[in-house]
């Protein structure tokens, strides 16, 4: 398929995706008043769980999930050779300098600049949370990004799919380390079964998904546009089992938030230099290599944003429903939608800095 094709089956940020960070806002306040009039409501939800695992956020995990997992398509890897030096940035940000720079940050803020302001006892949750953020590279709205900058769209695809498949051995390793690294026990079996339930079922449900409807439909364009039209008929599920999570978090959450008001605050400081500091790295890298804009554009944005999905359902996983490092990872849904939609107009604003597409340079 050339790129032409892939870039129609892509699908524009909607109005309601534009606006996702106040729609989060709106579901904090829901959540907080909730939690606050309801407080017996939501312990009885907390209760439905076997092991750390709760089976009401489990459900609201797999809307969240299953949808980005149909996009991805891994027959793109046979081109992976088509765009090395993308890859290379995407792949040395994403897996050897992002989680590692998340961890630091979140030592250097919650345990000594902002050690007043805090409650020594959750400092290391919410470092904890920024690991998990930082070890998920995202994998579904890179694509709009991608598209929103008219960026490659083949190129796109195959570094989402490079990164899954990467995820799926690097995730909990990784976390597991920096968990270490940071004095935060780390307890195998739930972070192993995190990974299993909220990456590899939902790839292998969407891969079978995909497979599915391309036979039915046809190969080439034809099945690419039958999997566009199947995902942006289940997309809502996506958004709204991430405000119904949003909305069970801050319920649980209620409490804690509403006794240390600037908390969210807080937590956004780190997560904000963090996702402006990734892509300057990033971006920085395809300038000084010449990789032409319609590459350099999405492989600087795939390491700012974060599949926080599964950064969510991991931390549920892990540490509980009303944990610092799930509030951690629901913080980093609410500043992620405003500051991925800054970098675009930067990097639209930018795109003169880069060679063209079309000068054939080698990449």
């Amino acid at each position: 398929m050339n790129e032409t094709t892939r870039q129609q089956t892509v699908s524009p940020l909607s109005l309601f995706e534009r606006y996702l960070s106040l729609w989060v806002l709106l579901c904090i306040a829901a959540g907080l008043t909730l939690g606050t009039l309801l407080p017996d409501t939501f312990q009885l939800l907390a209760g439905f769980e076997y092991g750390s695992i709760n089976f009401i956020v489990a459900v609201l995990i797999w809307f969240m999930v299953y949808p980005m997992m149909v996009s991805v398509d891994f027959t793109s890897l046979r081109r992976i050779h088509e765009r090395p030096k993308g890859l290379v940035i995407t792949l040395v940000v994403n897996w050897l300098i992002k989680p590692f720079t998340m961890a630091a940050l979140g030592v250097l803020f919650f345990e000594f600049l902002f050690a007043d302001l805090i409650d020594p006892a959750n400092a290391s949750q919410y470092i904890a949370g920024m690991i998990l953020l930082g070890a998920a590279p995202c994998t579904a709205m890179v694509f709009v990004w991608s598209q929103l900058t008219r960026g490659d769209a083949t190129y796109t695809l195959v570094q989402v799919s490079l990164n899954d498949v990467i995820m799926i051995v690097a995730f909990a390793p990784i976390v597991a380390l920096l968990l270490g690294v940071t004095d935060i026990s780390v307890p195998w079996e739930t972070l192993l079964l995190s990974v299993l339930l909220y990456v590899v079922i939902p790839l292998v449900a969407g891969s079978l998904t995909r497979m599915h409807l391309v036979r039915t439909a046809g190969p080439g364009a034809q099945g690419e546009a039958r999997v566009s039209r199947f995902t942006s008929r289940i997309k809502p599920l996506s958004v709204l089992g991430l405000l119904a999570t949003v909305v069970l978090l801050f319920g649980f959450q209620g409490q804690v938030i509403l006794d240390q008001p600037l908390l969210i605050a807080l937590i956004a400081v780190p997560l904000l230099i963090q996702s402006y500091g990734i892509f300057a790295v990033a971006y920085a890298a395809a300038y000084l290599w010449r990789v032409p804009f319609n590459v350099a554009a999405p492989c600087a944005l795939i390491g700012t944003s974060n599949f926080f999905e599964l950064a969510v359902a991991v931390a549920i996983g892990l540490f509980g429903l009303n944990s610092g490092a799930a509030l951690v990872t629901v913080v980093g849904v609410l500043v992620e939608v405003p500051v991925m939609l800054s970098l675009v107009a930067f990097a639209n604003r930018t795109r003169h800095w880069f060679p063209a597409a079309d000068e054939k340079l080698p990449v």
